[in-house]
């Protein structure tokens, strides 16, 4: 038994045509996106799955692992129009919306004309996001869910596909802010970034020091890219896959029966999690070349997915408990 979104019915082997010509285009997106980023495969897997099912990530590691390199990479490969933000202490919502000027015509009269502001892109960097106060990071609410924005009364809608991907340094780094929960749950995944194996920083030390710098070159286009993510959407979800996502994401919820959660965790994941994981099982499934996603993909996205919408209790944190060993144990039940 599956599960089908409500979507125009589409024949098995239209199907079959559409997945294979989208892996074709998969394959030739990892290709160039390997060009330029070294090593990192996990990283750069997550992360297209999120763009993939439509989504927007957290790419959360210390300075110097290449975060900022792999968006716009994937700003050029794709062929998104996209805009950056270095976020600072200092940034204002209306750096991020844009604002209303006063003109005045040559007759005299005065009115108000909007100036959008670098949130009107298809790929937005929110380069080091927690640099910010939270009133700024907030600015990206309602464009992250709802895909417009409001000023001054008006409704300004974004370009299609949008998507934010947002770098962030760990929390423990000197001038950092905590994302609200709010926002944090806007994000489909968080991607960990973590320090290179020994051969991909080996390569890296070679082909980055030299006169000329590998440059990444546009493969697809952005109607392109909706159409995949249309066909992601329509991928069938078997029953088993169903129940994991919901077994998963329950029970990482206080108060629904785990004594281990009921122990660690002060909130869990709500609805919106169930969402992702069922659109990020289906993006990996078909990144991995297959036509359905499997209980396997529910277990590999736990991690991203989970992670940053949870929160640990005080008497958790004390113990050295981690949300990560957490997902882990969770994962291991279903």
């Amino acid at each position: 038994m599956s599960v089908m979104v409500k979507e125009s019915p589409i024949s098995e082997k239209d199907m079959v045509a559409q997945a294979e010509t989208a892996l074709a285009d998969i394959a030739r997106i990892r290709d160039g996106v390997g060009r330029v980023i070294f090593g990192q495969e996990n990283v750069v897997e997550r992360t297209l799955v999120a763009l993939l099912a439509g989504g927007h990530a957290l790419l959360v590691g210390v300075p110097g692992l290449a975060k900022t390199k792999l968006v716009e990479t994937l700003g050029i490969v794709l062929g998104l129009d996209s805009r950056r933000i270095q976020f600072t202490p200092d940034l204002m919502p209306s750096d991020i919306l844009g604002s209303e000027v006063m003109e005045q015509d040559e007759t005299g009269k005065r009115s108000f004309r909007f100036i959008s502001g670098p949130i009107f892109a298809q790929l937005l960097m929110a380069d080091e996001i927690n640099r910010a106060s939270p009133r700024t990071q907030s600015a990206l609410l309602q464009a992250m869910q709802e895909y417009h924005v409001t000023i001054a009364g008006a409704r300004y809608d974004l370009p299609a596909p949008f998507h934010v991907l947002a770098t962030q340094n760990p929390l423990e780094q000197e001038g950092t802010y905590p994302l609200p929960e709010a926002q944090l749950d806007r994000f489909l995944m968080q991607v960990d970034i973590l320090y290179p194996e020994i051969e991909a920083e080996r390569r890296i030390l070679l082909e980055t020091t030299g006169v000329e710098d590998a440059k990444a070159a546009n493969v697809l286009q952005p109607a392109r890219l909706k159409e995949i993510q249309t066909l992601i959407r329509r991928m069938p979800v078997p029953e088993s896959v169903v129940e994991a996502i919901l077994t998963l994401v329950r029970s990482a919820r206080p108060g629904q029966g785990n004594a281990e959660t009921d122990k660690h965790v002060a909130w869990g994941p709500g609805p919106r999690a169930s969402q992702a994981l069922m659109l990020c099982t289906r993006a990996r499934a078909l990144y991995d070349g297959r036509l359905a996603p499997s209980v396997d993909d529910v277990r590999a996205l736990a991690e991203p997915v989970l992670q940053h919408r949870m929160a640990l209790t005080f008497a958790a944190r004390a113990e050295g408990t981690s949300v990560r060993d957490v997902v882990a144990k969770l994962v291991k039940g279903i």
